[in-house]
């Protein structure tokens, strides 16, 4: 059994901007997401078994896929740090999904 971590990505914007990294409407322009404005939520993390029922096709890829694409890479290093910096702060909130 794989264990996932994944930071959650939310339409709802952060009541402290410090925790969240918006995503830029270019980026998920080319990923097929929505237009509404998205954070990377970077003091939580949902940890479940890969693969497993949380997982959701992502889009209308054949065969289905739970793979949007790739963050730019100044992206994904800036969430990547964030997270790491709650979690040797202690401050990283794990959320189990999987029982």
């Amino acid at each position: 059994r794989i264990v996932a971590i994944v930071v959650p990505v939310t339409h709802s914007p952060p009541a402290d901007p410090a925790t969240a990294i918006e995503i830029p409407a270019v980026t998920k322009a080319r990923l097929g997401l929505d237009a509404e404005r998205s954070w990377i939520v970077c003091n939580e993390a949902n940890v479940f078994a890969w693969p497993g029922p949380d997982l959701r096709a992502a889009g209308r890829q054949t065969p289905p896929s739970v793979w949007y694409g790739p963050l730019p890479p100044k992206l994904a290093t800036a969430a990547r740090e964030k997270l790491r910096e709650f979690a040797k702060a202690g401050r990283l909130r794990q959320v189990p999904r999987t029982k």
